[in-house]
């Protein structure tokens, strides 16, 4: 009787507001109705092919070397505090201190690789994103994730600029140093674009089979290292060191260049384990 009178109200409120909102009604038959497996068949994307896994050994996956992330993160984000110096640090950019600029950086930058971990790992094993959103699951995931991937620069540029020439004066040799840094990150994100495309680098292939059927990417950048988003692309903030002469920028790229790998071999490389197997 409960559960019929749940039935009814459901239906009920579907009907008043004329299910004319698409995110609504998804929302509603996929968990209210409980047909999330049958996604294809009624028009949805589904991520990729269900993984025959136990719920134990779901979960499992999905916190699967989580630990390992915890303990590296602290000895980074120490070690980036202790090189940072921040007693000294007496910069302001529009009134906000550079040490509060420092934590804003780790902290995006903590959230954003927490977030990836997160979804990448429910929408694998759970198909969530797809269950939630349907055929728009990618680009809801893209305009939650690429802004927390542009604030990491813009971040990093504002605390270079409130912690100017803290560790040396800015000189020719700094000047051309951080200029032909700037070269390979600037060759990478074309290469990223022309070869890789965005999509697929901000997680495409845990969203979409088509992705998780597409040959390695070896021409540009990726002709030297298959991780040169990350080898290559985040000497960014090394070349915003050099080039404002910042030490707290210099402590903020180590921890940037060091997390990012963290993020790699705790979280990206199981994923592509599960996803390609041996290939």
């Amino acid at each position: 009787m409960t559960i019929s009178f749940k039935g009814q109200a459901i239906r009920r409120l579907l009907t008043w507001i004329k299910v004319k909102n698409d995110l609504v009604r998804k929302f509603f038959v996929i968990w209210y109705c409980e047909i999330g497996e049958n996604l294809s068949e009624s028009g949805y994307p589904v991520s990729f092919t269900e993984f025959r896994m136990s719920n134990r050994q779901k979960l499992s996956f999905v916190f699967k070397y989580q630990v390992q992330h915890v303990l590296l993160l602290i000895p980074v984000y120490f070690s980036s505090v202790y090189l940072a110096d921040l007693d000294i640090a007496a910069g302001n950019v529009a009134g906000i201190q550079t040490s509060s600029l420092f934590y804003l950086t780790i902290g995006n930058a903590v959230a954003h690789q927490v977030l990836v971990w997160f979804v990448f790992r429910f929408q694998l094993v759970y198909n969530l994103f797809t269950r939630m959103f349907g055929r728009h699951d990618l680009n809801t995931w893209l305009f939650i994730f690429f802004p927390f991937l542009i604030l990491r620069p813009v971040l990093t540029l504002l605390t270079g600029i409130s912690d100017f020439q803290s560790l040396y004066r800015i000189n020719a040799f700094s000047t051309i140093a951080g200029g032909l840094l700037l070269i390979p990150v600037g060759y990478t994100l074309y290469s990223v674009h022309r070869y890789f495309g965005f999509k697929r680098a901000a997680g495409g292939d845990h969203f979409r089979d088509s992705y998780k059927n597409m040959p390695l990417v070896r021409e540009g950048m990726f002709r030297y290292s298959s991780d040169a988003m990350y080898l290559f692309a985040f000497l960014l903030f090394w070349a915003i060191g050099i080039l404002t002469g910042s030490r707290v920028v210099l402590a903020l790229a180590l921890f940037q260049h060091a997390y990012i790998w963290v993020h790699m071999f705790c979280t990206e490389q199981p994923d592509m384990q599960k996803i390609y197997g041996s290939h």
